[in-house]
């Protein structure tokens, strides 16, 4: 099995004032291709920050990270970017799409920062559209669809550039139970169908869905956990 993220001794300072917060202290963690981990901890365990690391949307103070065997934490701004479009579909809580624009248009835009031409974006887009059931609501607004529907164009947006990593925050937050069992079903079809998943998140009945449960505080890994469907 090939490894898609490795860290090694992953160190992140912030100063506060006249107070300085280790958000993380020497992280050690290797997920590999086609896992499904969840990253769970307290507000203020480090796993927030974890998240920006693996994403490629900050760099760590000391440690080296590794994503698909690219020394990535010692890359630059510009080619952090470039790697971070390529590599990583990003899923929110509050979903970030363009109010005015349909789902379609929502889920090229990566396609579209991407120099991808025309024709080849719309084919790309629609495909990912119906990969997470949308295929009949592609025209519509996010204002006109339900917030789960609302999700999953997030989803599709996330996977329209074949990433090799879904990194999913919080991604039930603002969905009631049932919605959120269903997102958690689509998840869990992605998984089947390989991909690598990565999801933060403090709930327990959604960390459950995940087959590895990594534990923060403090920022160290407190615990990581198989889970076989024995976890509840």
């Amino acid at each position: 099995m090939d490894t898609t993220i490795k860290t090694h001794n992953l160190q992140r300072h912030y100063r506060m004032g006249d107070e300085m917060i280790h958000a993380l202290r020497g992280v050690d963690l290797t997920i590999q291709r086609g896992e499904y981990v969840a990253i769970m901890g307290p507000s203020g365990s480090g796993k927030s920050t974890l998240m920006n690391m693996i994403g490629c949307l900050d760099s760590p103070d000391e440690g080296e990270y590794w994503l698909n065997g690219k020394l990535v934490s010692s890359m630059k701004d510009r080619e952090l970017a470039r790697v971070r479009n390529k590599e990583v579909g990003f899923v929110f809580q509050t979903f970030n799409l363009l109010p005015r624009a349909n789902a379609l248009h929502n889920v090229e835009l990566p396609l579209i920062y991407a120099g991808m031409k025309r024709h080849e974006r719309i084919v790309r887009a629609k495909r990912s559209l119906e990969r997470v059931g949308l295929g009949d609501r592609m025209m519509h607004r996010p204002s006109e669809m339900s917030g789960g529907q609302r999700q999953r164009v997030a989803v599709a947006r996330a996977l329209v550039t074949e990433p090799s990593i879904l990194l999913a925050d919080e991604p039930t937050g603002n969905l009631d139970s049932g919605t959120s069992r269903e997102i958690m079903d689509l998840f869990n079809e992605l998984h089947g169908a390989g991909h690598t998943i990565v999801l933060v998140t403090h709930e327990h009945d959604i960390a459950k869905h995940a087959r590895r449960i990594v534990m923060f505080r403090d920022g160290t890994i407190a615990e990581d956990i198989q889970n076989n469907g024995q976890i509840h």
